[in-house]
């Protein structure tokens, strides 16, 4: 059985036929881990396919397409498993779809921040539309969704900080310390102080203002491309890479903060540091996103190797993931800054930007210096003041005004295509940069570069025609998974993007 049979099909599919799912728990298939859930009916318990406790016995098994699904049916996580902490469901990130679109928001703590309703006006439907899809999908509202993700949170917490719990309940984003300390037993059978003391006996407490934790994906993970792209696009300030580890400030809804991803060979390194803990699950996410951690390899792996000329490239380091973003318009405006320069000039004109905008922020571990300016910080700058062809000083400040006023509107919930013509109407915008914003920004896993000078050099290495419409041609076998193309493309350059820093 392959994860690939269904990458093109909604979850609920999956977890409604029951024989390819007890395949996969009998065969304790970590590929299918947040795919579904498979809850045991005689011990009331919900774990990851892969759990390592023996398989129950078919008749004792059901299952759910989410973890919320399965508390609001009864069931309790796994101790062994942690159901939990598994990979997301790759789905959310490969459809355009209002469900999907609505998961990105609520793993991005919308819910939490703005209600249903606020999730609903972002979505453009009603709550009701919005709650009937979702129950639909995934056999849980915003509500329960958001729930587990606080559950979630609040383990995280429990186990890795000293927080008193009144802070912790406060900080995951429950209304009460009596709630909390209800979700918690009920979603993992033990009480918050029994959480810790389990934790207590095998994880090491870290520094006093840091989170540390692991952040899980499914194999395999290439990390050359991904932290290779990072690193050698990274703006002084900004960001950077030390000692084996790629480095960041973020913005954060409630403060700001600054995280440190260190490559594993089964698990992302995560060290965080928050002015304001509030913003812990939407961190998460956001390094999640960036780092593409919830992608199905296998699936993207094996439509791209059925093309005989890509087939190699795959084979000899499969498991490449797109490189995006924590912030959306955060990249479309760097985007601008790399257009037909190389990447040490891209990196030297967003310096600038951050040193005469940003707003400064300390790191005692390392030499970050700066959150990136937001839009509205970006609208009042001087055009003249910008080391750039008059053109493209025109490009910037319209792009800057459009985000600052809210009528370009680019994030995770973004609609791909509406974004596309968005773009395309701005003066200087060509495809290859509304391409890259889709790819990086956006996240469409199809956004295809046809006109970007790597991919067409490797085109031609492959012996296929080079032009931007040949190209996209011989592209659509690769369909919907172009943007891992380019991933596998750009990597047959020496270019330091393709390579792990030292």
């Amino acid at each position: 059985m392959n994860p690939a049979d269904s990458a093109t099909a909604a979850p609920a599919a999956m977890h409604t036929d029951t024989q390819r799912c007890v395949r996969a728990v009998q065969s304790k298939d970590a590929r299918f881990d947040g795919w579904f859930f498979t809850a045991v009916l005689t011990t009331r318990i919900y774990c990851r396919p892969s759990c390592p406790a023996v398989p129950p016995k078919v008749a004792n098994m059901t299952f759910y397409p989410s973890a919320a699904a399965c508390q609001q049916a009864g069931f309790r996580a796994c101790k062994r498993c942690r159901p939990d902490t598994t990979p997301g469901s790759p789905e959310w990130n490969a459809r355009a779809d209002s469900v999907a679109r609505a998961m990105r928001l609520i793993r991005d703590g919308v819910v939490d921040r703005e209600g249903v309703s606020g999730l609903a006006v972002r979505l453009g439907y009603s709550a009701r539309q919005i709650e009937r899809q979702l129950r639909a999908e995934l056999g849980a509202g915003p509500l329960a969704l958001a729930r587990a993700q606080r559950a979630q949170t609040a383990r995280i917490l429990i186990e890795t900080t000293a927080l008193p719990m009144a802070d912790v309940a406060f900080a995951a984003g429950f209304a009460s310390v009596r709630t909390f300390n209800d979700t918690v037993r009920e979603v993992f059978a033990l009480a918050p102080t029994e959480l810790r003391a389990r934790a207590a006996r095998g994880i090491a407490r870290q520094a006093p203002g840091t989170i540390a934790l692991r952040l899980p994906y499914r194999a395999p993970l290439n990390p050359d491309n991904l932290f290779g792209h990072l690193a050698a696009t990274a703006v002084p300030g900004v960001e950077e890479w030390r000692a084996g580890a790629y480095r960041r400030t973020l913005s954060l809804p409630y403060g700001h903060g600054i995280v440190e991803l260190t490559p594993g060979p089964d698990h992302i390194g995560c060290l965080l540091s928050l002015t304001d803990l509030r913003d812990l699950t939407i961190a998460i996410s956001r390094c999640r996103w960036m780092l593409d951690l919830d992608a199905d390899p296998v699936a993207v792996d094996d439509r791209l190797r059925a093309d005989p000329l890509l087939a190699p490239l795959v084979d000899k380091a499969p498991g490449r993931r797109v490189p995006r973003t924590v912030d959306a318009a955060e990249f479309a405006v760097r985007a601008v800054l790399g257009q037909q320069v190389s990447t040490a000039a891209a990196r030297t004109h967003a310096a600038r930007l951050v040193a005469a905008h940003g707003e400064p922020v300390e790191d005692p571990a390392g030499g970050l210096t700066h959150l990136f300016p937001t839009s509205q910080a970006l609208a009042g700058l001087d055009p003249e003041s910008l080391a750039l062809p008059r053109s493209r000083r025109t490009t910037l400040t319209t792009l800057v005004a459009g985000l600052a006023d809210g009528s370009l509107p680019l994030g995770i919930d973004t609609d791909w295509e509406r974004a596309r013509a968005q773009l395309l109407e701005l003066p200087g915008f060509g495809p290859w940069t509304v391409e890259v914003i889709a790819m990086r920004a956006l996240g469409d896993p199809d956004a295809f570069l046809a006109s970007d000078l790597g991919v067409r050099r490797a085109a031609r290495s492959l012996g296929l025609s080079s032009s931007p419409a040949a190209l996209t041609a011989s592209a659509a076998a690769w369909r919907p998974w172009r943007a891992y193309a380019v991933q596998y493309l750009w990597a047959t350059d020496d270019h330091p993007i393709n390579t792990l820093p030292v």
